[in-house]
């Protein structure tokens, strides 16, 4: 069985009306069904029985928390999202055991499990880089009727992208430079464009993407293979970023027996 270390960012934080009613403003400290957000993500993977060492990278109430102790490693957060990314995986490569390929999971999904991870984890392919969850909107709404994510409407379907990623170490390194540029343009239409291109928008524009086009972008964007694994549990999108993405989870927690993690 292959084993693989993790990377868990848990610094994203909510608005403060919000954070008044949960009494925490970090997204992971959140309880759902009697379990914060980051606890059930290092119990998840830790069931898989692929995961070696965790790494939980937030501010010091994230990190000092009961359940962030249950992880490998706790380390203060960097100035942006992949500089977080970046120092864990530093943090990890330090080890004499880490392993080659490593899992980023996102801190703000109530009903992540066991099996939607190990289900992405089986379906990757061990000569590509880079391994991206991708879930059908039908899938999505099916799951989660009444909630809105956002999808990109390819040539055979409409999807979206989980919040879990595969990544090869080395090649998440060498790549530090093109996805730091990816996440100053990522609220930029513009300079979306300009790194995407004209092709690929216009294949965008006219519906004639296809995933393979997705797999191509990858590799030319960030200098390394991908893959996008379709099908993916729907679980592994739907996050809480607003009192209302809560309020949807207690319902649902409400209407019917919670997922566990075994």
């Amino acid at each position: 069985m292959p084993s693989y270390d993790a990377i868990l960012p848990a610094g994203g934080k909510i608005d403060p009306d919000f954070a008044k009613l949960v009494g925490t403003e970090y997204k992971a400290l959140i309880e759902i069904g009697g379990q914060s957000l980051l606890g059930r993500a290092i119990d998840s993977l830790q069931a898989t029985g692929m995961i070696k060492s965790t790494v939980v990278i937030g501010p010091g109430e994230v990190i000092d928390h009961p359940d962030a102790k249950r992880a490998t490693f706790q380390i203060p957060p960097g100035e942006t999202g992949p500089d977080n990314i970046y120092r864990g995986l530093d943090h990890l490569l330090k080890e004499p055991d880490a392993s080659k390929k490593v899992l980023i999971v996102t801190t703000d999904l109530p009903f992540l499990t066991t099996e939607a991870i190990t289900t992405f984890l089986n379906k990757c392919p061990a000569d590509r880089d880079i391994c991206v969850p991708l879930i059908r909107e039908s899938d999505f709404n099916k799951r989660f009727p009444g909630t809105t994510a956002t999808f990109v409407k390819l040539k055979d379907d409409s999807w979206t992208t989980g919040n879990i990623f595969l990544l090869n170490a080395e090649a998440l390194k060498k790549s530090k430079p093109y996805i730091e540029r990816v996440f100053e343009n990522r609220k930029s239409k513009t300079g979306m464009a300009r790194m995407l291109g004209p092709v690929f928008v216009f294949k965008w524009l006219t519906k004639k993407l296809t995933l393979k086009d997705l797999e191509a972008k990858i590799l030319s964007m960030l200098h390394c293979s991908g893959a996008a694994i379709t099908d993916s549990d729907p679980a592994l999108h739907y996050d809480i970023d607003t009192l209302d993405d809560y309020e949807y989870s207690i319902g649902l927690y409400k209407e019917r027996e919670p997922e566990r993690v075994s």
